[in-house]
């Protein structure tokens, strides 16, 4: 077992209903997303484990996102996946620090704040499909975690990886980034698109009425 929930073999279920290599997003609203992934222990043979990361790295680039926490996919481990190779304009690259990203897998992870130093941008999350809202997070974290071979990961990460990491590690431990945000700067995905997608959120925290925690 997994848990006391979902069985080795679910996991196997679900893999083999992917279609693509594709599987379908957990929204908001499923327990699963709230109630806390267990540590990775190797539950999984390495074959079936090799299959998931292929399976959230397909469903990730499919979405289209930056990263994926297998509870998203309704599998209560702690495993993610992350990867930002999006061009996205020199302003905003320079400004949000959104530098490349390659592919990875973190397995286990956790994330503390390094400094003092914080950033708040708009983010947005595959499980809450058609919103984004500011978040202000540490503009650089430690990460800890072992990778998909077993290797041990202890590393600092700044800028927008750094968001990533603490968004995706958020997940599996039941935490969305609504929990978080500054609920006056919500608007959808369109709305932002038209109004709010600046290299930073100071009109939008003007105009809607927040404030934007930037050390």
């Amino acid at each position: 077992m997994i848990d006391g929930d979902v069985s080795v073999d679910a996991v196997r279920e679900l893999l083999s209903e992917a279609r693509g290599g594709v599987v379908p997003i957990v929204a908001a609203g499923d327990p699963v997303l709230r109630s806390g992934a267990a540590r990775y222990s190797g539950q999984l043979d390495s074959e079936t484990f090799a299959e998931l990361i292929e399976v959230m790295r397909a469903t990730m680039h499919d979405a289209p996102g930056v990263g994926l926490a297998a509870p998203q996919i309704g599998i209560p481990l702690q495993i993610a996946v992350i990867e930002d190779l999006y061009d996205v304009g020199a302003d905003v690259a320079r400004v949000r620090e959104r530098t490349p990203l390659p592919f990875r897998v973190l397995v286990n992870p956790r994330y503390t704040p390094v400094g003092s130093r914080t950033a708040g941008f708009y983010e947005g999350c595959l499980s809450v499909p058609g919103y984004q809202a500011v978040v202000t997070r540490a503009a650089e974290v430690r990460l800890e975690c072992t990778d998909e071979s077993g290797r041990e990961i202890d590393e600092v990460v700044r800028g927008w990886p750094a968001r990533i990491v603490a968004h995706e590690t958020d997940h599996l431990h039941g935490t969305l980034y609504i929990d978080t945000a500054h609920m006056r700067s919500l608007t959808t995905s369109e709305v932002y698109g038209e109004l709010w997608s600046d290299p930073t959120p100071d009109r939008a925290a003007q105009a809607l009425g927040f404030t934007v925690d930037i050390g």
